[in-house]
């Protein structure tokens, strides 16, 4: 028999550097689950995509023990990191802040598919090159 679900935890961390500190912390430890096994497993996972932010989204049992999923990071993140941009624009629709190619975007859709609601990927490109619009930066190509 599978075990029941206590609580559904979505957090956001930084790849390799989670630890017992807020938001980490106080989110597990409510619930009775262990932080430190939390933070080794996600740290060990993780390291491959160090400086970046990853959602995850933990499941806590009834017997305080627990699974989590760690997705892609968001569209947001990547189109900063490939403008190379600290922050977004504050007005995208008059101040544009940054670039980005055609091929960025596939290569962020590529990264992304997973967790893109749509298998289509020119629909994918499309929602990655609306959330650059968003953000005050220009797709180009």
């Amino acid at each position: 028999m599978a075990k029941k679900i206590k609580a559904t935890i979505k957090l956001y961390c930084p790849a390799g550097q989670a630890n017992p500190a807020p938001p980490v912390g106080p989110a597990l430890g409510q619930h009775g689950v262990n932080i430190m096994e939390f933070c080794k497993k996600f740290n060990e996972i993780s390291k491959s995509q160090e400086g970046l932010v990853l959602p995850v989204v933990i499941s806590v049992y009834e017997d305080k023990t627990f699974s989590f999923i760690v997705k892609s990071p968001p569209c947001s993140v990547l189109l900063k990191r490939a403008c190379g941009l600290a922050k977004a624009s504050g007005v995208p629709n008059k101040e544009k802040v940054g670039k980005v190619t055609k091929a960025q975007v596939i290569e962020i859709v590529k990264m992304k598919s997973k967790d893109l609601n749509t298998e289509d990927i020119n629909k994918a490109i499309k929602i990655v090159e609306g959330t650059a619009r968003s953000m005050g930066i220009e797709v180009e190509g």
